[in-house]
């Protein structure tokens, strides 16, 4: 063997070669696009800005991904916004649910879902 020949290495069990080389096999990760977290961020930003909201965790798993929102940094999430692909073609990918488990929207528009989130200001209307 020269310096020059390159080593091979044969591949562990679950792994493929592509090319020659080993490349393991990855679980499939369900993750929020660019574009669904700039959705999130601008609702989270304004609930901030507005002083009810403090914090978020980002959980990206093989099912689904979760964007949860806290009051505050040691309690339980207020909400958790959702994207399970599986359920797209069904009742819409997207979720907003509640700490107890209420499912306030789903649907398939994630800016739709996010409007649940929106508080509305209410108004007389006199006749």
């Amino acid at each position: 063997m020269s310096d020059s020949e390159p080593i091979a290495f044969r591949p562990k069990s679950g792994a493929s070669l592509q090319g020659g080389v080993p490349t393991r096999r990855e679980p499939p990760v369900t993750a929020f696009d660019r574009r669904e977290l700039a959705d999130i961020l601008a609702v989270y930003g304004r609930k901030v800005a507005a002083g009810e909201w403090r914090d978020y965790a980002m959980d990206f798993g093989r099912e689904t991904a979760v964007f949860s929102v806290y009051r505050r940094a040691s309690e339980w999430p207020l909400y958790r916004i959702e994207k399970n692909p599986k359920n797209a073609r069904k009742q819409g990918a997207y979720s907003v649910i509640t700490a107890t488990g209420l499912i306030l929207k789903r649907g398939h528009e994630l800016k739709r879902v996010l409007e649940v989130l929106e508080k509305r200001a209410l108004y007389v209307v006199e006749s």
